[in-house]
């Protein structure tokens, strides 16, 4: 079985992420899935518009902790994704729980459609780490400061109703609706000039994420740094071992 299916509606992309058993986590083989998905999406001159999903159930718990997500890909980066320069819109469509990394794809879209079952949450210090795939700094491009803050060093999840109240959601749907309104986003998207659309967003991106490359650069090295600590791995020890995690600031 594949770790991402795409399916074509008229000009419109739908890739998910088929890992339902594992939770999405996100491995060598999803990263390899969005990546290719991503490249057709970019290349194909008659598809205008992406739509990321977990399908039904759940978004994605983030990064594999027993294999890691793979190497980062030439053109998309960590996960295929995060780090790629990109010209057509991309709609995140969340059922679930969207975690860790699994919001970091969600902040690589332009727009998120959400049903009321969604929660996201950056829960890597409950495991002795910090985000890496982006969401330490871009968590705070779409969140107030404060909010962003409470996410990051809690840990604990945002709910779909709270984040569409924040601005970080545009649609609220019920239960198993996400995927139908983003078709419906990407229809009322794809009735506009696509080079205009294309223009306008990636102006937009521009004011929101200049050159990331120093805080990239930062954010490795921090993470770096805390994968040398006791406290990784206890974290990593404690969450399969399914008990609380004793940490020692060492």
């Amino acid at each position: 079985m594949m770790a991402v299916v795409t399916s074509r509606h008229g000009r419109t992309l739908v890739i998910r992420i088929d890992r339902e058993s594992k939770r999405n986590a996100l491995n060598a083989e999803v990263t390899a899935g969005i990546d290719q998905a991503m490249n057709e999406l970019e290349d194909d001159p008659e598809l205008w518009c992406g739509i990321l999903t977990g399908g039904t159930q759940i978004f994605s718990a983030g990064a594999d902790l027993k294999t890691g997500p793979g190497e980062p890909t030439p053109r998309g980066g960590l996960v295929g994704l995060i780090q790629r320069e990109r010209a057509k819109p991309l709609i995140a469509a969340v059922e679930g729980l969207a975690l860790g990394g699994g919001v970091e794809l969600v902040l690589c879209c332009d727009m998120v459609v959400a049903s009321r079952t969604a929660a996201f949450g950056l829960p890597e210090v409950k495991r002795g780490l910090m985000p890496d795939f982006g969401g330490a700094f871009r968590i705070t491009r779409v969140l107030p400061r404060n909010i962003a803050n409470e996410l990051l060093a809690t840990g604990d999840n945002l709910s779909a109703e709270r984040a569409e109240r924040l601005g970080f959601v545009n649609i609220l749907t019920e239960p198993g609706g996400a995927l139908d309104a983003a078709l419906a986003l990407a229809e009322r998207i794809n009735a506009n000039a696509p080079l205009a659309v294309r223009a306008a967003l990636r102006t937009a991106r521009r004011e929101v994420a200049p050159d990331e490359s120093a805080i990239w650069e930062h954010s490795h090295n921090a993470h770096a740094e805390l994968l040398k600590t006791a406290d990784l791995r206890e974290g990593i020890d404690a969450f399969f071992a399914r008990r609380p995690p004793v940490w020692t600031g060492r």
